[in-house]
């Protein structure tokens, strides 16, 4: 970097200005030195100037996205990028428009249907894996926590199997996987069943959850992924309180400890609503999803009722005490 005129730091400036946003700098670089645009970092992710955009799995400092991210994939791709290139996090085979879908930064810098409506338009592919371990482009935003970019990735075209089409709530696509008798199809797998049930808990499609409970999902069952969590344990944690209750009259168990965290759905639903600071209508509901619980026999830690949090919101504290009245 000490000399300006490397590759490497005419590479490290092209960076700069993509995560920057500075426009004019990136359009001189690439005016100046045009063979920049298809160049890769030497880091172990190997990204081009392009997978930055993603802000995902590169460098945590770089890990932003500009308000004009749009215009910096104008002048990227005008000038050459290759819009499906690969990069090698995430177990490799990552592009751009993986990289994009599964990042929380552009969904905050409020471009995120935009930058993927560009990225489609240059061409993307939506029906290859994309978001690293060779994973659909719409599972991995469902694992990643990221339904938003997998119900618009299903709207513009992706292909769904059992699990993508049960996390972005597809009742009538779920319901096509199975025989008439309630079996599997041979289009579709256990592993594939058991992971969009976890993510239909955990995004609130309570009708698809009851399907899957029809077809032979064990409503306390321990998920393989992530965390080895019953289904109850992730609408808990989101605040969806119709979830909860169908899984409750289906005997979920209301005190079963995930595998990693030894929590019960308790103790998410509260970690969610403590993480939800912003989102005033998703913490209204986590007052009845604590309520519905304990009433249910969920356990409740002595220091829980002390919390200073807890003390403070008295709707939270007569749902913990029990002295809320369940809908």
């Amino acid at each position: 970097m000490k000399d300006g005129r490397s590759a490497l730091a005419r590479f490290e400036l092209a960076v700069d200005a993509i995560v920057a946003g500075d426009a004019p700098t990136l359009e001189k670089l690439l005016r100046d030195e045009p063979t920049l645009v298809r160049a890769r970092s030497t880091r172990h992710h190997h990204s081009t100037l392009l997978h930055y955009l993603g802000a995902n799995g590169v460098e945590g400092y770089r890990q932003r996205t500009p308000k004009n991210a749009v215009q910096i994939a104008g002048i990227l791709l005008n000038s050459g990028a290759e819009i499906d290139a690969v990069a090698d996090m995430y177990g490799g085979g990552c592009t751009t428009l993986g990289l994009v879908a599964t990042s929380i930064h552009p969904k905050v810098a409020g471009v995120l249907h935009e930058l993927i409506d560009v990225l489609l338009s240059h061409g993307a592919c939506v029906d290859a894996p994309g978001s690293g371990h060779a994973t659909a482009l719409v599972n991995g935003c469902l694992a990643n926590g990221r339904d938003d970019a997998a119900d618009y990735l299903a709207h513009r075209g992706a292909p769904l199997d059992l699990e993508g089409a049960a996390g972005v709530g597809r009742l009538d696509l779920v319901k096509s996987f199975f025989d008439s008798d309630g079996s599997l199809k041979k289009t579709a797998t256990m592993a594939q069943m058991k992971d969009g049930f976890s993510w239909a808990c955990e995004y609130g499609h309570t009708d698809v959850v009851e399907c899957l409970l029809d077809r032979g999902i064990d409503a306390g069952e321990l998920l393989p992924r992530p965390h080895g969590q019953t289904g109850l344990h992730w609408a808990a944690h989101c605040g969806h309180v119709d979830t909860v209750k169908a899984l409750l009259r289906r005997r979920a168990p209301v005190d079963a400890r995930d595998r990693r965290f030894d929590g019960t759905p308790l103790d998410w639903a509260l970690h969610g609503w403590r993480e939800r600071k912003t989102d005033a209508a998703t913490n209204d509901s986590y007052h009845d999803v604590v309520a519905v619980l304990v009433a249910a026999g969920s356990r409740v830690e002595p220091g829980w009722l002390s919390d200073e949090k807890v003390r403070g919101n008295p709707r939270m504290f007569a749902a913990l005490s029990g002295k809320r009245r369940v809908s």
